[in-house]
């Protein structure tokens, strides 16, 4: 699951790199440039379930930062906003599918421990 995310967010950041080209400007993927103007922070978590967890706060606040980009270009720029729409879609399944997870997983431990009383 976190390979088929991560593999998403590479296609994301081309998809945007791309457009950013079009529209006459030069994309910067600096990683250190990156960090800085990322959204959400990184958080290791302590276990699997913790690590999902980490992962599903950062989808939801992507989530926000598009949906807040999308509200912001309105009617003025359809492509881009497609764009944004379509990448918004992928990041809520995301975050449904890590949500989908937690509840399996915490379900499966809630198994494991009723089973060893």
């Amino acid at each position: 699951e976190f390979l088929e995310h991560a593999n998403a967010e590479q296609r994301h950041a081309d998809q945007l790199a791309e457009r950013i080209t079009q529209l006459g400007g030069e994309p910067d993927l600096n990683p250190g440039n990156l960090v800085g103007r990322s959204h959400s922070e990184y958080v290791e978590g302590k276990g699997l379930i913790d690590m999902i967890r980490e992962d599903l706060v950062a989808e939801r606040i992507v989530i926000e930062s598009y949906s807040e980009i999308i509200r912001f270009l309105g009617n003025d720029d359809p492509s881009t906003r497609r764009l944004m729409e379509e990448i918004l879609a992928e990041e809520e399944d995301h975050a449904n599918d890590l949500r989908t997870l937690i509840e399996s997983l915490g379900k499966e431990e809630h198994d494991k421990t009723d089973s060893r009383r």
